[in-house]
Order: structure tokens, then C-alpha cells, then sequence
């Protein structure tokens, strides 16, 4: 019997994160709905032992189940029968199962049939279902896009849907077209009212859309004639039950084969306004990106702990000139670098969903009831937050996933290369990660803000620098001080030029100088609570070190006048 949650302690490690207490007392309203449901914890240890019970149970599904259908689910995929989804075997059994025991509407309110867990254990959810089948997490994990009706949607349509995900219905964002790729302001979509029955109809083809045959959709459509950007986009629910849509294809696509991909024909389809008109990108796509980009985070680390323990499995067992392959220096180094970037990009992922978890729950509370002050200020400063760590965590998540998941089968051989071993599953898999929910190009678009806003080294100043920490550790604190300096030193040197073009051509440079002193300090505050996390600590501040050096080296010493040589290639 296996549990992919009982068996990997880190995950509990982060459960266990002092900041939780605070995220919990705000999602269950200070424990008053224990008197109104059964199911509700009255305290933070009975809601900490929820989440653990839940989570087990994820676990050992994981294990004994959807890992068990990987291969078979891989092999099949879906298919398109009559103009809909007929998902694998193996995937229709791992949904049978994962359904019967309820594990949906994990973070929606109880009043919709919801478990009302917080953004981060929903997370650690996610990240099991990556590591048994990363493609079936991408329907599983759909289900981020009830929080985005429960935010924005009407109280009839949140009403009317929330309670069908929470039974296990499953969804999908309808986002892209075959024109409008990550240019989602060329969506051409269309939306149109019609007065006789006050009703929206949708009519135009979507493109690369993921479980485009779910349940419950959200659709980005152009309601205002006219117009050609992002103010014309409106949001719109299109239920299913309608038989108003048709899959023209399934993608055959490289890997995560179990999800199926999808080209949709909208014909006259009715479909629901969520919230304002023309505030469908601006606004509800933004909110239900950011969420995909931590659960993208998610299955990214997902998809590494699958990765690095197969490449150390096999260094254990796999034997050369009479040992181990293991204990040669050359795969115990990229092993231990492995080790190393997943601890901190696990670290990164469930920082930012506490982040976003303070942030949400606050918002939330708003729509209940007058924050006061200082609460109004602590979910400002916290979406500040989410923005900024969102794009960084899903770039370094997604990066490195294809790092671990490289070397990972580097440490196989030959023997990686081929489809006895899951671990070419796994590669293809990762390969998605950094290009699909904004490619790794776009999030650093997104998080250079936070560098030449200062955002990111006056948190690492204000906080990371000044938490507590053990005096044999101090030499690592010296080592991450300096990288901060260098992070404000070369975000200053771009800055002196005064062109925008010259700062975008270094972005991707100063977001990894962020990047690599953020994680740094994350695994220098983990090992402060776990003598485990020691070890990662040091060899990624090493390493972050000679990354942010070479970093700083080829920004202080490039000639702004050579950028059109790089123009011309």
C-alpha cells in the first residue's frame, strides 16, 4: 500500500508553518461556523487534523490508484466520440474513485457543499495528484476555477454551480484561440445579447483549451461590437448540460496525454455574465490566472518529487565497476543539486499560497463585513505579495522541474531512454510546465515589477533578513546579504540607462537574482525549524551564489550601445 502524502514528510513540514495558524483563524471566522456544521473544526489543532486526514487519504488514492493508471492513461489517452470527451479508462476509474471519496470543492464554502480548506493544503492536494499522474491533476486541479465564481460570480450562479464541483463536475477556462495564444486581448469570440430572451449566446472556435469538455466553464468571449482589446472581453459561465458545443479534435500532444486538449466549436451557446461586462480579462482572467499559476507551481513540484525519487531509486539499485552508481561523486552531486532545487521550489510554491491564502480569505471577509484598518492594510500588503511571488514561483517551479526531471533521467542511461522506465513519462510531462498558464518568458514580464519596484529586496530586507536564526548558520545569512546587495546594485545599473527595452533585455537576469536569494533565504528559514533543510540550504545559497555573480558580472559589464546586435540575430 502506498501514500504519497505519509511517505514524503516535507509536505507535512509545510503544513505545519507557523504562519497557518493565522490563514486558518481567518478562514473559519475565528471557528464560529463549528456551530452551524458538523464537519467544522473548533479550533486550529481539529482543523490542522482535518487537512492531515484529507490529505492521507489523497495520499494513499495517489498510490494505490492513479499512479497505478499512469502508464495505461498515457498509452490510451482520451478520445473524441460524437463531439465529446471519452477519457481514458484509467482516468474515468482515478475520477470514480477520487469522487466517491469527495474530494472536490476542497477550498469552496461549506454552504456549497465545500470543504472550506484554505488555498495551501489544496495546493499539497495538488501537488500529490501531479505525482502520481501530472494529467490528471490538470482536470482534478480545474476545479481553482469554482474559486474564481465564488469570488465574482452572482450569488445565483454561485448558488446554482458551486455545488455541482463541490460533487464532482469538473471544469474548465476557455481562454485561447487559434489566433489568440498568450495575446489573450485578440480573442474573437463572440458574445452577443439577445433581447427577445435575455439571454448571451457565444459563437467562435477556442483552441488548446485544457478538459475543454468539462462540466462548468469560464469563457472569455467579446461582447462589445467594435472594439479589438482587452476592454471588449467580458467573462461568461457555459454549462455543459446545454449540448451547445462541440469538440472538433483532441490535441496529440507530447505529454500530460491523459488530459485531454481541446478544440472547441461554440454554436449559439448560452451562456451566463459573470460580473461586469468588459471586465472579463482585466479583471477575472488576471484572478483565475494567478490560480492557475500556483496550481501550475504545484504540479510542477509534483512532477520533480516523482523525477528525483526515481533517479535516486535507480542510483541505489543500479550497479557499475562493482558499486552502486550512487556513490560516484558525479551522480551524488547532481543528486544532491536535484534535492536541493525541490526543497526550494517546494518552499517557494507554499510560500506564495500562504500569500494568497491571507490575501483571498481577507477579500472574503470584505464582502461579509467593514474591515477595519489594519486589516485593510494586511490584505493589501499580502496581494501585493501573491502578485509578485505568483509568476516567480511558477518560473522556478516549472524550470526546474525540467531541470530535475533532465538529470533525472541522465542518471537512468540509456536505459531513461526508454518506456520501461516512468521516467521519460515524467520528462514529457514537464516540458509544459514553462510554457502553458503564461511561458517563462511571460512570468518574468510579470515579476520584474517586483525588482525594479524595489518590492521584492525590501521584503528579503524587512523580513527574510531579519528573522531568527542559529548561529552556525550565520555564515549562510553573510552569503544571502551579499547576493540582496547584488540584486540592488544591478537593478540600479539597468535602471540608469532609462530605456524600457534595456531593462526587459536583463528582466529575465534580475528575476533570477530575486529568485535565487528569495529560495536561498526560504531554505535558511526551513533548516531554522528542520536540521533536514540544512544541507539544501547550503548547496542552493552556493549555488544561487555563482548563479547571481554571473548574473551581476554580464549586467555591470554589458555595453547598453551592443543591445541591436542581439536585435539583429
Amino acid at each position: 500500500m502506498a501514500n504519497f502524502y505519509t511517505d514524503n514528510e516535507d509536505i507535512k513540514f509545510h503544513l505545519g508553518h507557523p504562519l497557518m495558524e493565522k490563514i486558518v483563524t481567518l478562514k473559519e471566522r475565528n471557528y464560529t461556523e463549528a456551530q452551524q456544521y458538523d464537519n467544522a473544526p473548533r479550533d486550529f489543532e481539529d482543523a490542522i487534523d482535518n487537512y492531515d486526514k484529507v490529505l492521507e487519504i489523497v495520499g494513499e488514492i495517489c498510490g494505490d490508484v492513479i499512479a497505478v493508471n499512469a502508464e495505461s492513461v498515457d498509452a490510451e489517452g482520451p478520445q473524441v466520440i460524437d463531439g465529446h470527451v471519452k477519457y481514458a479508462t484509467g482516468t474515468q476509474q482515478n475520477i470514480d474513485v477520487i469522487n466517491q471519496a469527495g474530494l472536490n470543492g476542497i477550498s469552496l464554502p461549506r454552504k456549497y457543499n465545500g470543504l472550506n480548506f484554505p488555498i495551501t493544503p489544496f495546493i499539497m492536494a495538488a501537488e500529490l495528484v501531479a505525482r502520481a499522474d501530472a494529467g490528471l491533476q490538470n482536470i482534478w486541479g480545474l476545479q481553482d476555477c469554482a474559486e474564481t465564481i465564488n469570488e465574482f460570480a452572482s450569488e445565483e450562479q454561485k448558488a446554482k454551480y458551486l455545488p455541482r464541483v463541490s460533487a464532482g463536475e469538473t471544469c474548465a477556462m476557455d481562454l485561447t484561440e487559434p489566433d489568440a495564444g498568450s495575446d489573450l486581448q485578440a480573442v474573437q469570440l463572440k458574445a452577443t445579447y439577445n433581447e427577445k430572451d435575455g439571454q448571451w449566446y457565444l459563437n467562435g472556435v477556442k483552441r488548446f483549451i485544457t478538459n475543454g469538455d468539462g462540466h462548468i466553464s469560464l469563457v472569455l468571449a467579446r461582447s462589445e461590437e467594435g472594439t479589438n482589446d482587452g476592454r471588449g472581453l467580458s467573462m461568461f459561465i457555459y454549462d455543459r448540460n446545454s449540448n451547445a458545443v462541440t469538440v472538433r479534435r483532441i490535441e496529440n500532444k507530447l505529454g500530460i496525454k491523459g488530459s485531454p486538449t481541446c478544440e472547441l466549436v461554440f454554436k449559439n451557446a448560452p451562456a451566463e455574465l459573470v460580473g461586469e461586462r468588459k471586465m472579463g480579462l482585466i479583471k477575472y482572467v488576471m484572478a483565475l490566472m494567478n490560480a492557475a499559476r500556483l496550481g501550475i507551481g504545484g504540479q510542477s513540484v509534483g512532477i520533480a518529487e516523482a523525477a528525483y525519487r526515481e533517479g535516486l531509486k535507480y542510483a541505489q539499485e543500479r550497479k557499475q565497476f562493482g558499486k552502486a552508481i550512487i556513490e560516484f561523486p558525479a551522480i551524488y552531486e547532481m543528486l544532491s543539486n536535484m534535492e536541493a532545487k525541490l526543497h526550494g521550489i517546494r518552499s517557494v510554491l507554499y510560500e506564495t499560497a500562504r500569500f494568497v491564502d491571507v490575501y483571498k480569505t481577507y477579500y472574503h471577509i470584505s464582502k461579509e463585513r467593514a474591515l477595519d484598518k489594519d486589516e485593510r492594510n494586511e490584505m493589501k500588503e499580502y496581494q501585493k505579495l501573491a502578485d509578485i511571488y505568483t509568476p516567480l514561483q511558477k518560473l522556478f517551479a516549472s524550470e526546474y522541474a525540467n531541470e530535475i526531471t533532465y538529470d533525472a533521467l541522465q542518471i537512468h542511461g540509456g536505459s531513461g531512454f526508454m518506456k520501461d522506465y516512468p521516467i521519460q513519462r515524467y520528462v514529457r510531462d514537464a516540458r509544459i510546465t514553462n510554457i502553458y498558464e503564461g511561458t517563462s518568458q511571460l512570468q518574468v514580464v510579470a515579476a520584474i515589477r517586483g525588482v525594479t519596484t524595489g518590492q521584492y529586496a525590501k521584503y528579503i530586507r524587512e523580513v527574510y533578513e531579519k528573522n531568527t536564526i542559529k548561529p552556525e548558520h550565520e555564515y549562510l545569512r553573510e552569503t544571502l546579504k551579499c547576493m540582496t546587495s547584488q540584486l540592488e546594485s544591478c537593478t540600479a545599473k539597468v535602471a540608469e540607462a532609462g530605456n524600457t527595452e534595456y531593462t526587459d533585455f536583463h528582466a529575465r537576469r534580475l528575476v533570477e537574482i530575486a529568485g535565487y536569494t528569495i529560495i536561498g533565504y526560504l531554505l535558511l528559514q526551513d533548516a531554522q525549524r528542520c536540521d533536514k533543510y540544512e544541507k539544501s540550504a547550503e548547496i542552493f545559497i552556493n549555488y544561487g551564489k555563482a548563479k547571481v555573480a554571473a548574473h551581476a558580472e554580464f549586467i555591470n559589464s554589458f555595453d547598453p550601445d551592443k543591445l541591436g546586435m542581439y536585435k539583429k540575430s
